[in-house]
């Protein structure tokens, strides 16, 4: 029995905090603490301190190979009257790290703590019923060992319309004859394999820096800080998704179904940015309105598997909505999504396939990610950045927008300094704009004509609250009219867009509604691109 329990704690995770729930009791020294950091003893310690940096030195080896071997090579060392020597000393290192890995089980196994969570941990992972995973809930460790709580094969009616996972939205193809299309193949095969070298490599790195492993360590400290203040405090529960792809996608769920009145009724899922994780992200805006909330990470970032690449992101949302419906009890009716950032591309897909969803909330998002692509790479490089993002990268958010009914609500950050393609003193170019522009468009054309639409621009040019209100005063805009021409519409004509409301109306009375529209549709907050979004200004998306 005592070899079956360090068995378990040498092959058992990193245990980096524990929590307690207010109704546990907490250890004699403890008192008034919901939680604390674990504190190894003296042998697992030094023994986890040494085994980390041989980690880190075989990471680095890894990533520099290529150019070591160049050197060994140029020195004469590959051969074989070299590599016996050096791989007896090989050997010797590992023999010696698998004794400190032993010591550092033994370690483990003197714990009491560690001892008392290894034994939770087999238990769940045996039968994960609500009980058990209430008690593994309040140990904070590698999440790679965390068995899985829900899989998209739970739900029957599940069917994936190719092996790679859910459908996207893929750009219009052009036509083009049987031996056209051979000839061109033959003569775009260089471009295709280097773009899809820079995808994979630096590409999916710029995009996504969250997903780098460098970045994760360093803030490591106030992931784990986040973390514990969303399980001791908003008595969040953490749970493994594992999506159609395999990727397993570590979550976040605040319930405020009990405490939260009508707002906690509603589920808020947030979408994160580029280099954000739910444990420091834009769980908390919904979160101070008493919203139930769930948060997940991209793949690849922190406790999520795999590489954030659009049709992984897609699978990872696509879980996400599966676990909320079918597991946490959630309508489709009953859900708001809300996003950051580059997170508008998942937050608009979901909205775009499941078109019940009750509204979303896109803050500091862009139309389409190629015009900033463009934006930081050299003129003489358009067509294979063009080519790249189309294949591999493209997140055409606005196109996905417009394929939803609901209500919309665009935060525009009047300062943005990262989605725009000049600068932020340069408030036309942010792409919010044409985000905006497109759905307003797609939804009411016949106000969007080249009159609508520079009396929007000229709206969207104003840099503060004093220009927008002059602007809005100079076309002598009426709401309460414009309100009851949507509405005499709406009530004659249904409610699924595009709408012909606008064709028989005058030249005033289409630019009116056109500033009308873009006052409901986008709100300014006037600060710059990664400012935590206050409460105050989020809203519920307006409709008629």
């Amino acid at each position: 029995m005592a070899g079956w329990m360090w068995l378990r704690c040498f092959f058992g995770p990193h245990l980096q905090r524990i929590h307690r729930s207010p109704d546990q009791s907490r250890p004699e020294g403890r008192a008034g603490r919901r939680g604390w950091t674990y504190q190894p003893k003296s042998l697992e310690k030094h023994t986890d301190s040494i085994l980390g940096w041989a980690s880190a030195l075989w990471s680095l080896s890894y990533y520099s190979s290529p150019l070591l071997l160049c050197y060994l090579y140029r020195k004469g060392y590959i051969c074989s009257s070299k590599l016996v020597p050096v791989s007896q000393y090989v050997g010797t290192v590992l023999v010696c790290l698998l004794g400190v890995a032993c010591l550092r089980g033994w370690g483990r196994w003197k714990n009491s703590e560690y001892q008392q969570f290894i034994s939770i941990l087999e238990e769940t992972r045996k039968t994960n019923t609500p009980s058990k995973k209430k008690k593994l809930g309040c140990y904070d460790f590698d999440f790679s060992h965390w068995p899985a709580d829900f899989s998209w094969k739970e739900v029957s009616n599940l069917k994936l319309p190719s092996k790679a996972g859910v459908s996207l939205l893929k750009p219009e193809a052009r036509l083009r004859g049987a031996a056209d299309s051979v000839l061109n193949s033959v003569r775009t095969l260089p471009c295709h394999i280097i773009s899809f070298l820079i995808a994979h490599s630096f590409g999916r790195r710029m995009l996504y820096p969250g997903s780098v492993y460098l970045l994760q360590k360093a803030m490591r400290p106030m992931l784990q800080q986040g973390q514990a203040r969303l399980v001791e405090e908003c008595e969040g529960q953490r749970n493994k998704l594992v999506a159609c792809d395999g990727n397993e996608i570590d979550t976040m769920f605040v319930d405020r179904r009990r405490v939260g009145g009508m707002q906690g009724q509603t589920l808020v899922i947030c979408c994160e940015g580029n280099a954000g994780f739910y444990e420091v992200g834009c769980m908390n805006t919904p979160l101070e309105g008493g919203y139930s909330v769930l948060g997940w990470n991209h793949p690849g970032f922190a406790g999520s598997t795999g590489v954030p690449f659009p049709q992984n992101e897609a699978n990872a949302m696509d879980v996400v909505i599966q676990f909320a419906v079918h597991r946490l009890g959630f309508n489709l009716r009953d859900i708001m999504v809300y996003a950051w950032s580059i997170g508008g591309f998942t937050a608009s897909w979901a909205v775009m396939s499941y078109p019940e969803i009750q509204a979303v909330v896109l803050d500091a998002s862009f139309d389409d990610l190629l015009p900033l692509a463009l934006k930081v790479m050299p003129d003489s490089w358009r067509p294979l950045v063009t080519h790249t993002v189309r294949q591999y990268m493209n997140l055409n958010n606005a196109d996905q927008l417009c394929k939803y009914q609901g209500p919309v609500l665009l935060i525009r950050r009047t300062k943005d300094e990262i989605i725009t393609t000049t600068g932020p003193e340069d408030i036309m170019s942010n792409r919010g704009n044409d985000l905006l522009l497109k759905l307003l468009q797609f939804r009411y054309p016949k106000v969007m004509t080249d009159d609508g639409v520079r009396a929007v621009r000229a709206w969207l040019g104003a840099s503060n609250p004093l220009e927008e209100a002059s602007v809005y005063s100079s076309y002598e805009v009426d709401d309460d009219w414009c309100t009851s021409v949507l509405q005499s519409y709406q009530s004659e004509r249904g409610q699924f867009f595009p709408w012909s409301v606008g064709e028989d109306m005058t030249l005033d009375g289409r630019r009116q509604l056109a500033l009308f529209l873009a006052g409901k549709y986008m709100r300014n907050f006037e600060t710059t691109h990664c400012t935590p979004l206050p409460y105050s200004e989020f809203a519920t998306p307006w409709s008629l």
